[in-house]
């Protein structure tokens, strides 16, 4: 049984001062029709550009450079603009990070809501205002009537990221990718979003991949996790089994995430800094931050250690 979405040997460069830097590296995973995909890393690790290279909306001077990103069995990398931008919205959406940017200041959010279905054919005003009015009050609004027929400048951030989701959702797409999809919305609003897609993905199949710094959500609301960490993939495995890492790093991110139980105790913070794009590594990438480096870590990537369903590219992963 063939995946929804394949990524193989994905390799992304950007174009900066006439030389080519790479941004993903090899980059391998899949995901099943209903599953939700949790993908965490610091910034910069390659996360959303992993999501931009999904969507084709990579910018200008960045490009695929090899390998490719499969759904439904079709390379999406080798389509026309036009075939893509047929697929978007429709099959693939996205719920970007930066709404504020990504909404448009001069149109109601209403209007944004509903444009996508008017784009696809249906003319049916009234019931397209009703699906979305559906959509608003099941995201948390008590007056989506009143954030239907309002300005995005007249929302805070955290009712944008909403009506965000409500541009993605409306024509129930086979995979949705989010981008930080909660992380400007309060603790209870961002539960009551997350649910939202939790039971989007239930009630339609629909699949998920979830991009957060927040390991508790990944933990809560995804089947499976990936690991990143420079460009690479560094783990992967069942979310269930998120607290108990095989790779350093990910080890490092748990002790790193804000916990209630750790109230009015220092935030532990990882030592060192992720390299630059221009930096040559030979090795592991997280060798210069690792407290379990050897001489061998900084010669060439690690390779994989796998199980049935955990993987690893570590030399010194924790026993599987």
């Amino acid at each position: 049984m063939s995946h929804l979405l394949e990524v193989r040997d994905l390799n992304v460069c950007v174009k900066k001062n006439s030389k080519e830097l790479k941004i993903l590296e090899k980059i391998n995973f899949y995901i099943d029709k209903g599953e939700i995909l949790g993908l965490a890393g610091e910034s910069g690790c390659g996360k959303s550009m992993t999501a931009l290279s999904i969507a084709s909306l990579l910018p200008k001077n960045v490009k695929i450079t090899d390998g490719g990103v499969f759904y439904e069995n079709i390379d999406l990398s080798s389509l026309s603009e036009k075939k893509i931008c047929s697929i978007r919205g429709k099959k693939i959406a996205f719920i970007f990070q930066d709404v504020k940017q990504s909404l448009n200041p001069l149109m109601k959010a209403g209007k944004q809501i509903t444009e996508s279905i008017v784009l696809s054919g249906s003319k049916d005003k009234k019931q397209n205002k009703i699906k979305a009015l559906e959509l608003l009050n099941g995201l948390g609004f008590n007056e989506p009537e009143k954030i239907y027929n309002s300005f995005p400048h007249q929302l805070s951030g955290g009712m944008c990221q909403r009506v965000m989701t409500a541009i993605a959702l409306i024509r129930r797409p086979g995979l949705l990718l989010g981008d930080e999809p909660s992380s400007s919305l309060d603790e209870e609003s961002q539960g009551i979003c997350m649910s939202i897609l939790k039971e989007m993905n239930r009630k339609h199949k629909m699949s998920l991949l979830i991009i957060s710094h927040d390991l508790s959500i990944i933990k809560e609301f995804a089947d499976r996790f990936i690991i990143m960490y420079a460009g690479r993939i560094v783990e992967e495995g069942p979310s269930c089994a998120i607290e108990s890492p095989l790779h350093p790093y990910t080890k490092a991110l748990i002790n790193a995430s804000p916990d209630k139980n750790k109230r009015g105790k220092k935030l532990y913070s990882i030592p060192g800094r992720p390299p630059a794009l221009e930096d040559k590594i030979s090795g592991c990438p997280f060798a210069p931050r690792c407290q379990k480096a050897q001489s061998i870590c900084t010669e060439s990537f690690p390779p994989l250690t796998e199980t049935e369903n955990r993987k690893v590219y570590c030399y010194f992963p924790e026993i599987i």
